[in-house]
């Protein structure tokens, strides 16, 4: 089965949830979301999966817990996979 470390940053308390684009390997996004009690990482993980077009139980959470950079493992998907969904999206 397919898999992907996709690295993250994140920016909280925007206006709207987007998706920046990619800066080096990281793929940058802005959330609505403040980053208080982990409402931020659940929103992203959301977010995520509804613009893969994929289940929320097939991201995970693997670092950056309380940071900006997160590492997220998504199952089912290659990292081309990945970038041809966000290009469509």
């Amino acid at each position: 089965m397919p898999e992907c470390l996709l690295k993250i940053h994140v920016t909280p308390r925007g206006s709207k949830n987007v998706i920046i684009g990619w800066r080096d390997d990281v793929l940058c996004v802005k959330l609505t979301a403040p980053p208080v009690e982990g409402a931020a990482n659940a929103l992203l993980i959301k977010y995520i999966a509804e613009t893969l077009g994929i289940k929320k139980q097939d991201i995970e959470l693997k670092s950056g817990e309380k940071s900006r950079e997160k590492t997220l493992h998504i199952g089912g998907l290659t990292r081309q996979d990945i970038e041809d969904r966000l290009k469509i999206a």
